[in-house]
C-alpha cells in the first residue's frame, strides 16, 4: 500500500510529488461527525470557535491552516485573554474542548507529532446552577393554553410533553410521529450526535397526545385538501403546516409564562432543567435522571444535585434556630 505523506504546510505528497492542498477545515468536520458523532450544531460551534481563535490571533479569515503553527503559549495566551474578557466559565469551557478537539483530530490523522493543547486546562470556575420553575410556576403556564382552539391544543400538548420528558427543544420540534408510541406509553427522541433513546410518557401528556395527534394535528395539516400532509413526519406542527421550530416554541413559552404572572425570563431550558430537578427532589435516581435527559456522563447530571443542597440549605437558614 502506497502511503501518503503529510506535512504541516498542509501539502500531501508523493514521492515527494505535491499532489493538493489539505482541507483541514473540512477533515475536521467529518471526524467530528464520524469519529466524534457530535451534533450538527456543536460541530458549528466549533468551527465558528476556531475561526475566531484564528483572527484573535492575526491569522486571516481563510487561513485554518495557520491554527496547526501555533504554540502552547499562544493557545495559553488566547486562553487568557478570553477569561480577562470576562467571558462566561461556560463559554470558555467550549472554546477550549473545540481547541482540544481540532488538535487531537491533527495529531490523531498525523497532521501534527505533538499536541499543543494536551495539557491546557479549563480555568478554574464556579459552576452555575441550573435555572427552573417551581411545581406550583410549572401548573401555572402548563394552565394557560386556550383548548377551545386548535393551536392552544397543540401548545398544550407540546407543554406537557416536554415536561414529561425533559427534552430538550431541539429533540422536541424534531419528534417524528412514528416514534411516539402511546399504547406502550414512550417516545424516542434524537439527542445529541443523533442518538436515540427512549422516555416514557407521563398520564398527562399521553392524554393531551391521543386527542392531538388523532384531531388536532389533522387540522392543523388540512390532511382532507392537502396531499402533501402526509409527507410531514413531525409530531408538532404550525397552523400553516409545517413542522414546528426552536424560535416559535421559545416564544410560546415566554408568553405562557407572562400570562401565568411569571416575571422572570423562562426559556425551554428551563422545563428540562425543572422536570430533572422536580424528579430529584422527589427522590429519584441520578442514574436514572441521567438516561432520561440523555446526558453521556453522570457528572453532568450531578449539577442537580447541587441545586436539592441549596434548596435544602435555604430551608436550613429559615428554619434552624442555630443557623
Amino acid at each position: 500500500m502506497i502511503k501518503l505523506e503529510k506535512r504541516r504546510s498542509g501539502v500531501v505528497f508523493l514521492f515527494g510529488v505535491q499532489l493538493a492542498m489539505v482541507d483541514y477545515q473540512q477533515l475536521f468536520e467529518d471526524y467530528l461527525l464520524v469519529e466524534q458523532g457530535v451534533s450538527v450544531n456543536t460541530r458549528a460551534a466549533y468551527c465558528r470557535d476556531l475561526h475566531l481563535m484564528q483572527k484573535a490571533v492575526g491569522l486571516d479569515d481563510k487561513d485554518f491552516e495557520g491554527l496547526l503553527h501555533l504554540s502552547k503559549l499562544q493557545l495559553r495566551d488566547y486562553l487568557a485573554r478570553l477569561k480577562a474578557e470576562g467571558r462566561k466559565p461556560a463559554t470558555l469551557a467550549r472554546k477550549l474542548a473545540a481547541i482540544k478537539a481540532f488538535y487531537s483530530f491533527l495529531v490523531n490523522e498525523g497532521y501534527l507529532e505533538q499536541n499543543p493543547a494536551e495539557s491546557l486546562e479549563a480555568s478554574t470556575k464556579s459552576q452555575r446552577l441550573p435555572k427552573f420553575l417551581s411545581i406550583q410556576e410549572m401548573e401555572a403556564i402548563l394552565d394557560q393554553p386556550n383548548l377551545g382552539t386548535l393551536t392552544g391544543y397543540r401548545d398544550k400538548a407540546l407543554l406537557e410533553t416536554m415536561y414529561a420528558t425533559g427534552m430538550r427543544v431541539s429533540e422536541t420540534v424534531k419528534i417524528l410521529l412514528k416514534k411516539v408510541d402511546l399504547k406502550r406509553e414512550y417516545v424516542i427522541a434524537s439527542g445529541k450526535g443523533s442518538k436515540e433513546r427512549m422516555i416514557p410518557l407521563g398520564r398527562k401528556a399521553i392524554q393531551y397526545l391521543q386527542h392531538y395527534i388523532n384531531f388536532v394535528r389533522p387540522q392543523l395539516l388540512h390532511a382532507e385538501q392537502n396531499k402533501a400532509a402526509e409527507q410531514v413526519e413531525e409530531l408538532f406542527v404550525t397552523d400553516w403546516g409545517g413542522p414546528m421550530t426552536r424560535q416559535r416554541v421559545n416564544e410560546l413559552i415566554n408568553e405562557y409564562a407572562k400570562s401565568a404572572g411569571i416575571t422572570k425570563k423562562v426559556t425551554p431550558h428551563m422545563l428540562r432543567h425543572s422536570f430533572a430537578t422536580h424528579l430529584l427532589n422527589n427522590g429519584t435516581d441520578l442514574r436514572v435522571v441521567q438516561e432520561l435527559l440523555g446526558h453521556a456522563d453522570i457528572s453532568t447530571t450531578q449539577i442537580y444535585t447541587h441545586v436539592d443542597v441549596e434548596r435544602l440549605r435555604e430551608v436550613y437558614d429559615k428554619t434552624h434556630p442555630r443557623a
